[in-house]
């Protein structure tokens, strides 16, 4: 798994259209919160189990590439964590560009235990969309 920041991310979708890009945050979460446009929502886990369901995953992306596994994929949550065991998974099952953003959608927490004002793709000014 490589790993962009959101500005090299957003580059790299522009350049690579047909690149499949993943939210693996939770439906509410990317609805209320924001996310990117063109973004596809697979979450790594939802409300109210909060368990991870790594072969759903897998398959639910599979569908979404259209069974390519070579295809690109970024994968996109708040701060970077989720996506890294997401994208571990992936790699497991056999897919071979997977791209990480850091920091995420709303970034780390800054000292005062808010998000958004030290880094991550709504911090660096990109493009985004809220329900």
């Amino acid at each position: 798994m490589k790993h962009l920041l959101p500005k090299e991310a957003w580059e790299f979708l522009q350049q690579q259209p047909t690149t499949l890009f993943v939210d693996v945050r939770m439906e509410i979460e990317s609805l209320y919160v924001g996310r990117p446009p063109g973004v596809i929502n697979i979450p790594w886990y939802e409300y109210p189990d909060l368990t991870p369901d790594p072969a759903g995953f897998v398959a639910a992306v599979e569908r979404e590439a259209g069974g390519d596994k070579s295809r690109p994929v970024v994968l996109l949550c708040r701060s970077g964590k989720r996506t890294l065991d997401a994208g571990q998974v992936l790699a497991q099952a056999g897919f071979s560009a997977i791209y990480n953003v850091l920091h995420g959608f709303e970034g780390d927490l800054d000292d005062h235990f808010k998000r958004s004002t030290l880094n991550g793709w709504r911090f660096d000014g990109l493009p985004w969309e809220q329900m």
